[in-house]
């Protein structure tokens, strides 16, 4: 996939517009995202043995992310509704490193991605962790939230080139 050096939200003036996606053909489109949130090894064990007070945060993280990829539209102002068609959400637990993997996986039929989608699922699975275990830990750190993959469209298929590589594939 080749990349523009433009920016699209912005008109020929510099004024912030959405783009006009009324010509581009409805394909399938998928986007996963990823993200993790590191935590003091106290507080990764409440999660990882169900004990957190405000009861079960991965179950909890899980339906916030899912609710968030269907309001990413409301959230970010240029973004396009869509009539999401899937969406999967899965954590994993890093115990050597404290720490709590999101991963969403959006898709819809459409003519534009899902890659906000998905990245909006797991800012908001991971802030969701954050919330109900403040509590115990305040210093807990989200980071590298970023783009995977995503498929569909003009652009075709494009994997972030560290996951490219693992898999032997070009970037």
């Amino acid at each position: 996939m080749t990349q523009s050096s433009t920016l699209t939200h912005f008109d020929d003036h510099g004024n912030a517009h959405m783009v006009d996606v009324g010509a581009k053909a409805e394909t399938h489109r998928t986007a996963v995202a990823q993200g993790r949130i590191r935590m003091k090894p106290e507080t990764f064990a409440l999660i990882a043995e169900g004990r957190a007070k405000k009861g079960d945060v991965i179950g909890v993280a899980r339906v916030a992310a899912i609710m968030a990829s269907k309001k990413t539209s409301e959230l970010v102002p240029l973004c396009h509704p869509i009539a999401l068609t899937h969406v999967a959400v899965d954590f994993e637990l890093d115990e050597a490193a404290h720490a709590v993997v999101c991963r969403a996986t959006c898709e819809t039929r459409g003519q534009t991605g899902v890659e906000m989608e998905a990245l909006t699922a797991v800012e908001v699975g991971l802030l969701t962790v954050y919330d109900m275990c403040k509590a115990v830990d305040r210093f807990m750190v989200i980071e590298d939230v970023r783009l995977l993959e995503k498929m569909g469209g003009k652009s075709g298929h494009w994997v972030a080139q560290d996951l490219a590589a693992a898999r032997g594939e070009n970037a």
